[in-house]
């Protein structure tokens, strides 16, 4: 049993500890200024909704909720806004306006890769004076994406490829469910917050033997090829099993409800329930980062050659950071932290251009709360494109709008070989990244373009309810 080590300690954001590292250090001390969020060169969204009726009283997470109109004021029209980057369709724009309607919301920005999610959209940003998301964390929490740049070119392995993906393959653990065939030990499992909350304590076998594995859906390792010919690795996956047993309970907790048309489940980060939530999201974020870093290094040995840069962050996660002056958790679902000089890496499809960005401070910067695209998101759902099929036996039981054969034609003329996925993965079930990208123009700045060469995902044949 191999016990295995994080690099370095995470750095903090300002207020509150997060599991997030990064590879330039985060510059809090910039705020957002006094531009309200959506104004300027940022669409502006605006939700006029009636007050609650007379007698009603709302909670948040079994706290009173902030917003609550009292009888007196019931005639009064609550006015919420929020940024909007690129063009989204109706329920998308809808299930963000009905979040900004719950807890102590002062701002919001939906990203121009997103698309509607549980309770609240992939890509959505909203900031709390006071209250943590645990549906705008959502299900993965700690959920993101690493990259490193190895000392090798492409051209070193051209002839090894396949062997390579098959090694992939073999090595790491793909799917739902699934265990890690080395055990490996962490230094996370020591931490004190297993046994001081218990909601979090009794996953802790679990979360041991799904270290290092990589789930389903659009989780994956890819080898790339920069500019330049350099080989980066390239994974996204988050906290498997511990992170979204962790959000069932926490919504259950907090008396919310699962699903796309729901309110989102909000805690209060004073309150017993949000200080347990709180440090089991740190937990879980930990570990998501730690599993990262251990598939990264496997598939390192696997490739050859040595690691000469690093870029690494999550983007479903709730961060205490510093906006106009005021002390705020931001929580970005499938959404990327773009500070000045702060580094991310941005996949597209399987078979489109991936990027190591950062991010540029400018009014638009301050008015996304610093945010930007997690990937291209999707133009369709999952059944969508892939169409319905029989859980057991497979058949198809209505055709979806990609076929196979539409899927490998792309990949063929992109040059890329794929272990795994299915139609609902295809590059055509996406946005393409550099439109998506010119969205966000004037808030961060492409340092690297990358160009898969080699992907590999779960199987068609695993089922994971949750990937929508």
């Amino acid at each position: 049993m191999r016990r295995w080590s994080s690099k370095s300690p995470p750095p903090h954001q300002e207020f509150a500890p997060v599991a997030q590292r990064m590879s330039a250090p985060l510059r809090t001390e910039r705020h957002a200024g006094s531009t309200p969020v959506g104004s300027s060169n940022v669409n502006r969204v605006k939700l006029v909704q009636k007050s609650p009726a007379l007698g009603t009283r709302r909670t948040v997470g079994g706290t009173p909720h902030p917003d609550q109109i009292k009888p007196e004021e019931s005639a009064v029209i609550a006015v919420k806004m929020f940024g909007m980057f690129g063009n989204h369709d109706d329920k998308t724009k809808q299930q963000m306006a009905r979040c900004m309607t719950v807890g102590s919301v002062a701002g919001g920005v939906l990203c121009a890769d997103g698309h509607l999610g549980y309770a609240q959209p992939v890509g959505g940003v909203i900031g709390y004076e006071e209250h943590v998301s645990v549906s705008g964390v959502g299900f993965d929490i700690g959920c993101g994406n690493m990259a490193v740049r190895l000392d090798l070119k492409r051209a070193a392995i051209a002839d090894k490829v396949g062997p390579i993906l098959s090694d992939i393959a073999k090595n790491v653990s793909f799917g739902i469910g699934r265990t890690n065939a080395e055990k490996v030990e962490h230094e996370l499992f020591d931490s004190p917050l297993w046994h001081e909350v218990p909601e979090i304590g009794k996953l802790k076998g679990m979360a041991r033997d799904q270290l290092g594995t990589v789930g389903s859906g659009n989780h994956y390792v890819d080898l790339f090829e920069d500019e330049d010919g350099w080989i980066w690795i390239g994974v996204h996956f988050g906290s498997r099993g511990l992170g979204h047993k962790t959000a069932t309970e926490f919504i259950r907790l907090g008396g919310g409800k699962d699903g796309i048309d729901v309110e989102p489940t909000l805690l209060h980060q004073d309150s017993e329930l949000g200080r347990k939530y709180i440090a089991g999201m740190t937990l879980a974020g930990a570990y998501a980062y730690a599993g990262r870093e251990w598939v990264i290094e496997r598939v390192r040995r696997i490739v050859g050659g040595s690691v000469i840069d690093t870029v690494h962050n999550h983007h479903n996660y709730a961060w205490r950071e510093a906006h106009g002056g005021r002390a705020l958790w931001v929580v970005r679902k499938g959404a990327t932290p773009a500070f000045p000089g702060q580094r991310g890496f941005v996949g597209g499809s399987m078979g489109d251009d991936a990027v190591i960005l950062s991010g540029v401070e400018s009014a638009k910067s301050a008015e996304s709360l610093y945010s930007t695209v997690h990937g291209a998101g999707r133009v369709m759902s999952r059944t969508e494109a892939r169409g319905k099929r029989h859980r057991k036996t497979g058949e198809v039981l209505s055709p979806g709008r990609i076929s196979y054969e539409e899927m490998q034609a792309w990949l063929r003329d992109r040059g890329v070989m794929l272990r795994g996925a299915d139609l609902d993965e295809a590059p055509q079930a996406y946005r393409r990244l550099p439109e998506v990208l010119a969205c966000h123009e004037g808030t961060v700045k492409i340092e690297h373009t990358l160009r898969p060469f080699a992907v590999v995902m779960a199987g068609a044949d695993v089922f994971d309810p949750f990937k929508d």
